[in-house]
């Protein structure tokens, strides 16, 4: 498939906030939405938004700033979005973000909720990490969706958070709000990797949909995505003589060798290992470097030494240049070739050095056996479009990254959401302008 033909004939409208580098913004698109509005804060993300057109053409309808900032704008869109899309900041609730969780200000929920209540969106689709679901979050991620089956229930100025949810539950247990005023929830714990990203990547995934649209939980059951890879089949798929082989003939014997002595025996008289069996293969960092699927088989260019030290430039693709100093150390250790890459993380102070360190078929690269992944790949990584540029230095380019969500794995939610409305007639069937 190539990075940008549509594939999709349905056309919605949406609106996307905290766009970030445009993961999901490129995402949502794929699947046939057309965007009225997108929004974005940090200085680079918004460089990055207006320095790339969108798939087809035209110019994203960026409306950069914070999001608190946007009065009249969400107003102005109500009843005429099909899907609200974002990602809030992740800060509060991630490992990274030191876990202040409800007390960080950078808590970005609250606006997701406000744009729910003045656009009314016939469906939400909200990423964030999977440290939400961790036990210490449990009651405030309740109250998380609770708010989104009921966002049109203000809370009371001066109500705690716990209060507020009191109210919510009482008012979902008497089953008393409008269909209008509720929105159907469901949360879905994913990794990326079971998507074809080829990444470990968990998230949890949150999706509304307006109740009186008439798509209950089981409808969403139906479309909700389902796994389509598994770490099993890519485990038999690099058995000696596997099909992982087959597309990487490039791969010395020494080095295809390294990395079957490592495989882990598969039990395939157990059921579960049969049914992962059925899907296809997990993606690898190789996969996407070699450009598996929707790259088309263009390989990057090799990185050699001369560029790592040089910090040069290796072809004509776009922030793909080689970068020194990589190394591995306790609690650091390197992304593999033959296995999905790490999470691609932005981190509190930066890029962590051993997530974005790659081991080379080599050993004697370097001298050490290391190198730093380039943006490009790490975009691949990420399943961003070579054609799709980001703004800054390298060191901002790589936060834009590790703040995304991988295209794919928005574009398979999004496109499931599509379907789902489609199937109760509630998508608009807009001309799309490119």
């Amino acid at each position: 498939m190539s990075e940008l033909r549509k594939k999709h004939p349905k056309a919605g409208t949406c609106v996307e906030l905290f766009a970030g580098g445009g993961g999901l913004a490129l995402g949502v698109h794929n699947a046939g939405f057309r965007p009225l509005l997108v929004n974005e804060y940090a200085k680079r993300a918004i460089e990055t938004l207006q320095t790339n057109p969108m798939p087809g053409g035209g110019k994203w309808p960026l409306k950069p700033g914070d999001v608190r900032d946007l009065q009249d704008d969400f107003k102005k869109l109500k009843d005429q979005v099909d899907l609200l899309a974002g990602g809030p900041p992740c800060q509060p609730f991630s490992l990274g973000g030191v876990a202040k969780g409800t007390e960080d200000e950078r808590n970005m929920f609250p606006q997701m909720f406000r744009a729910i209540q003045e656009m009314r969106p016939k469906a939400v689709i909200c990423e964030n990490v999977r440290g939400l679901l961790r036990k210490s979050f449990d009651p405030y991620f309740k109250y998380i969706l609770n708010e989104m089956r009921l966002p049109f229930v203000k809370r009371d100025k001066d109500a705690t958070w716990e209060d507020h949810n009191d109210v919510l539950e009482k008012l979902l247990a008497n089953d008393s709000v409008p269909a209008s005023e509720r929105y159907i929830v469901k949360h879905h714990p994913v990794n990326a990797a079971d998507f074809g990203v080829p990444q470990i990547r968990q998230r949890v995934v949150i999706v509304a949909f307006r109740a009186d649209l008439g798509i209950n939980e089981n409808d969403w059951d139906i479309f909700a995505p389902k796994a389509t890879h598994s770490d099993e089949s890519l485990i038999h798929s690099m058995r000696k003589g596997g099909e992982y082989w087959g597309r990487h003939r490039e791969v010395s014997e020494e080095a295809k060798d390294r990395a079957i002595a490592n495989l882990p025996g598969l039990n395939y008289d157990n059921p579960k290992t049969k049914e992962k069996l059925t899907l296809q293969p997990w993606r690898t960092l190789r996969d996407a470097i070699q450009g598996v699927d929707e790259f088309e088989g263009h390989p990057l260019p090799f990185v050699d030494e001369a560029a790592v030290n040089g910090k040069t430039p290796v072809g004509e693709i776009s922030d793909h240049f080689g970068w020194p100093g990589a190394r591995v150390y306790t609690g650091h250790t390197p992304n593999l070739l033959d296995r999905p890459a790490k999470t691609v993380k932005a981190g509190v102070h930066g890029v962590p050095g051993g997530e974005s360190v790659m081991m080379m078929d080599n050993p004697t690269f370097d001298g050490s056996g290391y190198r730093y992944m380039t943006v490009r790949e790490t975009a691949r990584v990420m399943t961003f479009p070579d054609k799709w540029t980001l703004a800054g230095p390298r060191g901002e380019k790589m936060r834009q990254l590790g703040n995304a969500v991988p295209v794919k794995l928005g574009e398979v939610f999004a496109d499931a959401i599509a379907a789902a409305l489609d199937s109760v007639g509630a998508l608009e069937k807009h001309g799309r302008k490119q």
